[in-house]
């Protein structure tokens, strides 16, 4: 069973939330703040969120985007939840990696990988 939101598709598998993002592109504030805000309401009705963020079909993100992924990230591990990001673009990951956040970020090459990764 999923909850259908214009920018992302929510399921759960056992006790992790599956938000696979559905926009091309991450880059007007309104969308950011959008996805901000259903991001942290899906962590916040966990006691210890388990969230996967799957990138499949982003190929831009803006740096707010970023700094909305950071902020969730601080949230989620607050609560000893986790927060893993997979299938994302090389071109996204460049920046990540320019900006050392695939440091901070448990980033898996599939959704499968990121599952796994929980056990």
């Amino acid at each position: 069973m999923g909850q259908r939101n214009p920018r992302m598709n929510v399921t759960d598998e056992g006790n992790v939330t599956i938000v696979e993002l559905t926009d091309k592109k991450i880059l007007e504030e309104v969308n950011i703040n959008e996805i901000g805000r259903e991001l942290s309401a899906l962590a916040a009705r966990s006691d210890k969120p388990r969230l996967i963020l799957n990138f499949a079909p982003v190929s831009h993100m803006s740096s707010s985007a970023l700094g909305m992924l950071i902020t969730l990230h601080k949230r989620i591990r607050e609560k000893k939840g986790q927060l893993k990001l997979c299938n994302i673009q090389p071109a996204i990951y460049e920046v990540f990696v320019i900006t050392r956040l695939n440091e901070i970020f448990d980033i898996y090459q599939s959704q499968a990988k990121a599952m796994e990764s929980f056990n």
